[in-house]
């Protein structure tokens, strides 16, 4: 059968679309989860190549992301359930709609280019805005108030954690002078003015931002979760795809595989196992598979994407 294509029509491309699919080999009559649905883009690649039969369960904290997903993917209506909530969640949901087992989950992490270009969700710092930051827009904390209401150490910390941000101390002083803060463009002109306007080849506020986003979202936290149920939940020859697109994303994706794809984690220096601990996955990918410069060309935003596939033993 051959490939299906992405939506050309669509202005929110999927990112490593057609290597996703390769690796996931999504069929019928199998059951697949997009734990990141967006705007659908993956999801209807998995419901082409997995016709007549195969099922999907789509899920976002993203209300406004949703909406878009419903109507990119209504000529599969029948075959598709979307949920509105997180893959931290994932066990929840597969017992709530019945599933014991899945052939296949794909997580493509971190903000979109939809979230992004909505300057009103207060993503971008280049967009005067709220600075808001939240995924779920249900959720009681924002960026905003993160900024304004976190101590010196704790924003420190949250800017050199999340955002390996070598400023992390005089930011996080400049951010408690100089409150409250209320949009985008305040926040990143002040970032820029403890650099004294020196800029690199990104903006001296880009890891401030991805920190505070991070951090509003609890986006390392619920990956670690989201792994560990993912894994659980694949059948035997089950797979999962991880996509991020930064290196603290990466790192615990990777570490993770690593861990589950190894009998023994006990400490190296211990000479007789008593972890107990059983591989649970095999790598697919050798590494992480990167686009290429064609995609890269079409698709700026790719240029940093990461995949990373595992199958379940």
């Amino acid at each position: 059968m051959d490939r299906p294509e992405p939506n050309s029509a669509s202005p929110h491309q999927p990112v490593l679309y057609h290597q996703t699919l390769d690796f996931l080999e999504p069929a019928s009559p199998g059951r697949y989860v997009d734990g990141t649905l967006g705007a659908g883009g993956h999801a209807r690649g998995f419901l082409q190549a997995s016709a007549p039969e195969g099922l999907l369960l789509g899920l976002d904290v993203d209300t406004h992301a949703i909406e878009i997903a419903r109507r990119n993917t209504a000529e599969f209506a029948e075959r598709i359930t979307i949920r509105h909530g997180s893959y931290s969640d994932l066990a929840l949901h597969l017992e709530t709609i019945g599933w014991e087992c899945i052939d296949g989950m794909l997580l493509d992490l971190g903000v979109s280019s939809m979230q992004l270009d909505n300057a009103a969700r207060g993503f971008s710092f280049l967009k005067e805005a709220p600075l808001d930051m939240r995924f779920d827009e249900s959720q009681k904390t924002s960026a905003a108030e993160l900024v304004n209401q976190a101590g010196q150490k704790e924003l420190a910390a949250i800017l050199r954690n999340y955002g390996e941000e070598p400023r992390a101390n005089q930011i996080a002083d400049a951010i408690v002078r100089n409150r409250p803060f209320e949009s985008t463009t305040q926040l990143a002109n002040l970032v820029l003015a403890v650099y004294k306007g020196k800029r690199g080849k990104t903006h001296p506020a880009t890891r401030t931002f991805q920190a505070l986003r991070l951090a509003t979202n609890s986006e390392l936290e619920k990956l670690s979760e989201g792994l560990e149920q993912a894994v659980a939940a694949l059948c035997s020859g089950g797979r999962l795809a991880v996509i991020s697109f930064h290196s603290l994303e990466d790192r615990i994706v990777k570490q993770f595989f690593q861990r589950e794809s190894r009998d023994c984690i006990c400490p190296p220096e211990q000479v007789i196992c008593t972890c107990g601990h059983k591989a649970s996955v095999r790598a697919i990918t050798k590494g992480a598979v990167a686009p290429s410069e064609e995609e890269i060309a079409r698709n700026p935003r790719s240029r940093s994407a990461k995949l990373r596939v595992v199958e379940k033993i």
